[in-house]
């Protein structure tokens, strides 16, 4: 209790003791490192604005990702159906009434 999570880090490092800190949201938002190395990543969102989230945990030199956005709630209904071989039709009759 009379130490910083730093502090008392620097003891239990002294004797090999594996440790690490934990970090409070507000740390986590301004640590530099974690924005460069795309541990956590900005993106904009159509009604949240931009909003800080995960990056991709896994990191490949030869396969970089992109982290998007989570969709709107049915954003992509119409498309998911047209996949599995709803028509046009099809889409406007289950949208006109109303079970989608």
């Amino acid at each position: 209790m009379t130490k910083t999570k730093y502090e008392a880090m620097d003891i239990l490092n002294q004797y090999d003791i594996p440790c690490g800190p934990i970090l409070s949201m507000k740390e986590i938002a301004e640590d530099v490192s974690l924005r460069e190395t795309g541990t956590i990543v900005e993106v904009d969102h159509p009604t949240r604005g931009k909003h800080l989230t995960v990056g991709n945990p896994i990191k490949m030199s030869d396969s970089p990702t992109e982290v998007t956005r989570a969709p709107l709630l049915g954003e992509h209904t119409e498309e998911v159906l047209r996949e599995l071989g709803y028509s046009a039709n099809d889409v406007a009759t289950l949208r006109a009434e109303r079970v989608i």
